[in-house]
């Protein structure tokens, strides 16, 4: 069987075309892959269960009997060990856990509005 002249050069154009819009799609064209999508939708989910739980942890900072104590402690610490401070008060653990969680303590220590933070 013999193809006609044109369809050689024919051939090569659609798939130059094809991976050329694949690039720019991909680049440019806000294309994504499911594992992308997946990954971004779990850190704006994560993200937003944080923000919803900062009311909760500033709650139980304020219903604390040693809040006063626990933000002294905070205010003394260093920029670098409040995170670790703010986790060691129990407020940023989430009801239901038992670990404290990090991205919630950082959310909580903003909410609280430290002098020098």
């Amino acid at each position: 069987m013999t193809f006609p002249e044109w369809t050689k050069p024919g051939v090569f154009g659609a798939l130059v075309g094809a991976v050329a819009i694949s690039v720019l799609g991909f680049t440019w064209g806000g294309w994504t892959t499911a594992r992308s999508a997946d990954k971004k939708a779990q850190n704006l989910a994560a993200e937003e269960v944080t923000l919803a739980m900062v009311p909760v942890c500033l709650n139980l900072s304020e219903a604390d009997t040693e809040r006063a104590a626990k933000l002294a402690t905070l205010q003394e610490a260093s920029s670098f060990q409040r995170r670790k401070a703010m986790m060691e008060t129990g407020w940023a653990t989430q009801p239901g856990t038992d670990a404290p969680s990090q991205d919630l303590a950082d959310a909580c220590l903003v909410g609280l509005e430290l002098d020098g933070s």
